[in-house]
């Protein structure tokens, strides 16, 4: 089987998990679900644990994954039919905190964050599975005010376009509801959408 590669974008809260859960029930198989959250305080372990109940069951193979996430989707088992990766932002948040980063200059650490972007992106086209990636939307608002946050803003966009130049398909959630973008801009271009 070919790899499909779709990727899922939207604000916070704004129902962009809850659509790629229901999603990748439409594919064939179980789906093998990669968590990149680090449980760092109270609060990150209560969005953890209600993720956890939502993928209670025989349907999901479970595994956190905060780091080197590609050598998990290079060895998923057979019966996996489809990946949700969720999601890209806190992949690239464990990233910039982690120990293998803090010594680098900017020019050095984006280079090496692009590398691990490389490496599971490239894990994902070459895993013959549906591959859902989850991302955030976070240059919607205002200019932050910190160089970290600006420089993180921009890492965010830049993977977000990396992504979604590579997907077969991109969904934006707004408020719950689904859009998909390739579609619409193939039907605005007069390509195959029509």
């Amino acid at each position: 089987m070919k790899s499909k590669i779709i990727l899922i974008t939207g604000g916070s809260r704004s129902g962009k998990s809850e659509f790629a859960e229901k999603l990748v029930r439409t594919f064939a198989g179980k789906c093998a679900y990669i968590a990149t959250a680090e449980i760092l305080d109270e609060e990150m372990r209560s969005r953890v644990n209600n993720h956890r109940k939502r993928r209670e069951g025989g349907f999901w193979l479970n595994y956190e994954a905060p780091f080197a996430a590609h050598e998990i989707i290079a060895s998923l088992p057979k019966e996996a039919g489809s990946v949700l990766f969720d999601c890209i932002t806190i992949y690239l948040t464990n990233l910039v905190f982690g120990k293998d980063y803090d010594s680098l200059d900017d020019e050095k650490r984006l280079e090496k964050m692009r590398e691990a972007l490389q490496k599971l992106l490239s894990a994902a086209k070459t895993s013959g599975k549906n591959v859902v990636f989850v991302t955030n939307e976070v240059g919607s608002g205002i200019v932050p005010l910190n160089h970290m946050s600006r420089k993180f803003r921009d890492l965010a966009g830049y993977a977000n376009l990396m992504f979604a130049e590579a997907a077969d398909e991109v969904y934006l959630v707004v408020c719950g509801v689904p859009v998909e973008l390739k579609k619409i801009a193939a039907i605005i271009a007069g390509g195959e959408g029509k």
